[in-house]
C-alpha cells in the first residue's frame, strides 16, 4: 500500500478565546510538508454534536466521514480547570466505531508553565476507551500566548525546538498508522 497516510488534526476546543488553535495549525502545516501524508484540520466549531454519547442523533455526518477516512489522529488540547474541554470529549464520544485500531498523538497547551500536562493526563483514559492507540509521549506548549505571533506563526526562537519535537512525533505516528492500517485490512479479510 503506497497510498498517503491520512491524519486528522483535532483542535480540542470551541472556545472563542482559544489559543490552542495556533499550535494545531502549526502541527497541521508541518504535517502538510511531509511526503505521502494528507492532513485534515478539524475545527469543532465547524460541526454540530447534539446530545451525548455515540447515538445516531449525536453524530455529525461530516465528522463521521473524516474519522472513517483517517488512518491516525493528532489531538491538540488546551487545559481548562486541570482537564480537557467538554467539547473535545463530546467530539470523541460521537464516533466509537471508526476510532478502533488507529494511533493518536497528543499535544497539550496552556497559558501557564505546565503546557497542558494535566489535560493530557486526564484525556488519555478517555481516548483509550474509544479504541484509539495512544503514543507513549506527547508535546507541550506552555505559555501558549507567548509562543506565537499575532498572525499565528510560531516565533522564530521556538521554531527549532518545536520542529524537532513535532517531526519525531509525526515519525512515530506515521509508523504506527501504517502498521495499524495493515492490521485493519487483514482483519477485514478474515
Amino acid at each position: 500500500m503506497n497510498e498517503p497516510i491520512t491524519i486528522a488534526v483535532l483542535i480540542g476546543t470551541t472556545r472563542e478565546q482559544r489559543q490552542s488553535h495556533k499550535a494545531a495549525n502549526f502541527i497541521a502545516e508541518f504535517g502538510r510538508s511531509l511526503q505521502n501524508v494528507e492532513i485534515i484540520l478539524v475545527d469543532p466549531q465547524d460541526f454540530k454534536f447534539i446530545g451525548d454519547g455515540n447515538d445516531p442523533e449525536g453524530k455529525d455526518p461530516r465528522y463521521s466521514v473524516i474519522t472513517e477516512r483517517a488512518d491516525a489522529f493528532f489531538i491538540v488540547t488546551p487545559e481548562y480547570n486541570h482537564s480537557f474541554p467538554g467539547s473535545l470529549k463530546r467530539m470523541l464520544d460521537s464516533e466509537l466505531q471508526t476510532y478502533n485500531h488507529k494511533p493518536v498523538a497528543i499535544a497539550g497547551t496552556s497559558a501557564g508553565a505546565w503546557g497542558g500536562v494535566r489535560a493530557v493526563e486526564s484525556l488519555v483514559p478517555a481516548v483509550r476507551e474509544t479504541g484509539l492507540v495512544v503514543l507513549s509521549w506527547d508535546i507541550y506548549f506552555p505559555h501558549i500566548q507567548d509562543l506565537f505571533e499575532d498572525t499565528g506563526t510560531l516565533k522564530p526562537e521556538y521554531l527549532t525546538r518545536y520542529t524537532s519535537s513535532v517531526q519525531k512525533l509525526y515519525d512515530e505516528l506515521i509508523s504506527y498508522a501504517k502498521l495499524f492500517r495493515q492490521l485493519r485490512a487483514d482483519q477485514k479479510k478474515d
